[in-house]
């Protein structure tokens, strides 16, 4: 291993064109900050290769001058420069590495511990515990792995049990407790009505899952008014008005990305099928350029929910955004192939996540005045999805249309199991209350003038 010279411009060239960032300015920017790292390490003494030790120190001294959403991607490129470095053979390590091995695969997480106060205490609480390895661990993947096998996908599932088994391995001295006493413990942990709710939940899996291996272990109740609390406690759906749709479309049109100017049209067309089609945020992000039909002008809906597809029929002026967005994307030189993502990002030369996503359109609806610029409150993106089944059922009700006979195939456009499931996402409005008032009226009357006449 030969001594690196960590200032070295040369270097920092090769990385950035191994990258192929597609926008001149991208390159020059990144370039200037692993400039300013490089220098900072080599003026720390680092030889062979950066410690976590310095890593830090770099992470906390920016914090003061960087916003956190900046700081969090300036760290994703140091990580990707140090481990290039260390895949050339050019650093004896990568600290990104034993932070990962000791507290997870995410990285934000771990750069947030770092820049705390107290770093020490904020990454004990970052410790990657292992999977199921509490006292009660072995019986909750066993019932994990006994779900899967009857086809249930039971992620959700899953995940409340593993928070439930962390919460067993950092409290090894519960173990002499009964079931039922554990999960009181775990719900005083964050005393809320949706914690105790998913707290009593999980309690109920589990002693399910000990009844089914011995019979005399009882089953656990949820309990009275447990359920209901925790509803009461989550925020209710939104649905916006014909104006803010419009309001949040024509800010997406006029979102600012002066480095990508196709970034508008994107996020254009990705609230036109939220709100259209009513596809769920995930959806979006997984859509396939091979999933637009523009002959049939319909989109295919691949391995979502509930393990189904589903082939949307969508209006001409849906097709339109779409035959337009897909103009401009072979513009950006997006890869033409029917396996790349629908909604490609020439600058980071990949699709979206679902997180993406997320972020982006929660932005352009506070840029539309229609959520708080701060706080996880107000509309959300999927109230866009809750939008769209309101102002179906009101326009169903304004052409005469009996709703509940269309309640099916609003099932099955939404990609819902049944009928139920989509009786969720019906919320009573005062339009929607007056409209069926009006279609009563009108039907309530004739009967009336009938039974009139009768003698």
């Amino acid at each position: 291993m030969t001594h690196l010279s960590f200032n070295n411009a040369a270097l920092i060239e090769r990385f950035l064109q191994a990258q192929g960032f597609r926008h001149p300015a991208t390159h020059k920017n990144y370039a200037g900050i692993l400039c300013n790292f490089t220098g900072f390490l080599a003026d720390h003494g680092a030889i062979t290769s950066p410690d976590v030790a310095i890593v830090t120190q770099w992470l906390k001294e920016h914090s003061l001058k960087w916003k956190v959403h900046i700081l969090y991607h300036r760290a994703f490129l140091i990580e990707r420069y140090v481990r290039w470095l260390h895949e050339q053979g050019m650093i004896a390590s990568n600290p990104f590495t034993e932070l990962h091995r000791q507290y997870g695969p995410r990285t934000t997480p771990i750069v947030r511990a770092l820049v705390s106060e107290d770093s020490d205490e904020a990454l004990h609480n970052q410790s990657q515990l292992p999977r199921f390895g509490s006292f009660l661990g072995v019986v909750m993947a066993q019932h994990v792995s006994h779900m899967r096998v009857l086809g249930y996908r039971y992620r959700t599932e899953e995940q409340r049990l593993l928070r439930f088994d962390r919460f067993l391995q950092r409290h090894p001295e519960l173990a002499g407790l009964t079931l039922s006493e554990l999960v009181e413990h775990w719900s005083q942990e964050e005393p809320s009505p949706y914690h105790l709710f998913e707290a009593r939940r999980a309690g109920r899996t589990v002693s399910k899952a000990m009844h089914r291996i011995d019979p005399r272990v009882p089953v656990l109740s949820i309990g009275d008014g447990v359920a209901r609390a925790a509803r009461q406690q989550q925020r209710s759906p939104y649905l916006y008005t014909d104006d803010e749709i419009q309001r949040i479309l024509h800010a997406a049109l006029l979102y600012p990305s002066p480095k990508a100017l196709w970034r508008p049209v994107t996020l254009f067309t990705m609230l036109v099928l939220a709100y259209c089609a009513g596809l769920r945020g995930g959806e979006v992000a997984r859509l396939m350029l091979g999933d637009v039909d523009l002959r049939e002008q319909t989109l295919e809906i691949r391995e979502t929910k509930f393990f189904k597809n589903r082939r949307l029929p969508l209006a001409a002026g849906v097709m339109a955004s779409i035959k337009h967005y897909l103009g401009v994307r072979e513009q950006a030189g997006a890869p033409t192939n029917p396996e790349s993502p629908l909604f490609w990002s020439p600058q980071r030369n990949c699709g979206y996540t679902v997180g993406g996503v997320r972020l982006i359109l929660t932005d352009v609806l506070r840029r539309a005045d229609v959520k708080p610029a701060r706080g996880a409150v107000g509309p959300r993106v999927h109230d866009l999805r809750h939008t769209m089944v309101g102002h179906r059922m009101r326009d169903w009700y304004k052409s005469g249309i009996n709703p509940q006979s269309k309640l099916p195939y609003l099932a099955t456009y939404l990609g819902h199991k049944d009928i139920r499931s989509t009786l969720v996402y019906l919320n009573i409005t005062p339009e929607l209350l007056q409209n069926a008032s009006e279609r009563f009226r009108k039907n309530g009357a004739a009967a009336l003038q009938t039974r009139e006449i009768l003698p």
